[in-house]
């Protein structure tokens, strides 16, 4: 059987990062994605990267063609590529929580374009090569934010976006034998999140490598049709899959109220 094929977009660092190590260390080939070359040679001589920015189509679709040229097959789609968390910090005052009358427009149209449009051109381009497989899975990373105000509203509503767009595609798919699941991390330990650690309880949180076993274990899962069209909880995935994090803890799964 020939080794399987995933792709990860936005993986130059945090959560895709973490899921790209962890894909190449359950014996996937791995393909990421991101804007900067640079900062994508985490992977060394286990995995590909193409400098792609998914705001920009015709870059999107050049990153497919390579991948099918040089696989012929694409098993797992990771959307993890994701816009609107810049500046959060505008002339020395933090923007991210304002309220909408007082967010700039940018935010919305980045969380739009470079994460729910990314996804859904991503994924418009693997589903003709998972259609004539008869297998795959896309994996949408999403959040609590799409069930209750997190932050700011633009966030709120791009993540139930992304939601829809999984179970709409779910019921595209179904027939097809390709599995599509929206999957929440908790609070992950990427750069980001650790440069403000002195403010943050960290006690339940997860590496960025956790949500990558998830994923792992999802692909590996014969039954996963199962849970196609479904919001499924890296934490709780966890615990009916039998694995851990990276350090060995097993954070526990957040409810709506705690997220």
């Amino acid at each position: 059987m020939p080794q399987r094929v995933a792709l990860v977009t936005g993986a130059s660092r945090g959560v895709g990062k973490g899921i790209a190590t962890e894909l190449c260390e359950s014996d996937f080939s791995v393909y990421i994605t991101g804007r900067s070359i640079h900062e994508m040679d985490y992977l060394g001589g286990r995995g590909n990267a193409i400098q792609c920015d998914h705001r920009n189509d015709e870059q999107v679709e050049f990153a497919f063609r390579q991948i099918i040229e040089a696989q012929g097959h694409i098993d797992v789609l990771v959307n993890n590529a994701w816009g609107g968390y810049e500046n959060m910090v505008a002339e020395g005052e933090y923007t991210w929580q304002r309220p909408f009358w007082q967010q700039p427009l940018w935010r919305w149209d980045a969380m739009m374009q470079t994460g729910v449009r990314a996804a859904y051109v991503a994924s418009r381009l693997a589903a003709p090569v998972m259609l004539a497989q008869k297998r795959g899975l896309i994996v949408n990373i999403s959040y609590w934010a799409a069930q209750k105000h997190v932050a700011n509203v633009a966030y709120g509503v791009a993540k139930a976006a992304t939601d829809k767009l999984t179970a709409d595609l779910a019921f595209e798919l179904k027939e097809h034998k390709v599995a599509v699941v929206s999957l929440y991390p908790g609070l992950v330990r990427t750069e980001k999140v650790m440069a403000a650690a002195q403010w943050l309880d960290l006690r339940n949180s997860e590496s960025p490598g956790f949500i990558g076993r998830a994923i792992a274990a999802l692909a590996n899962d014969p039954e996963v049709m199962g849970k196609s069209g479904k919001v499924l909880d890296a934490a709780a995935l966890a615990e009916e899959y039998g694995f851990t994090d990276v350090d060995g803890k097993s954070p526990r799964p957040l409810t709506l109220a705690e997220a």
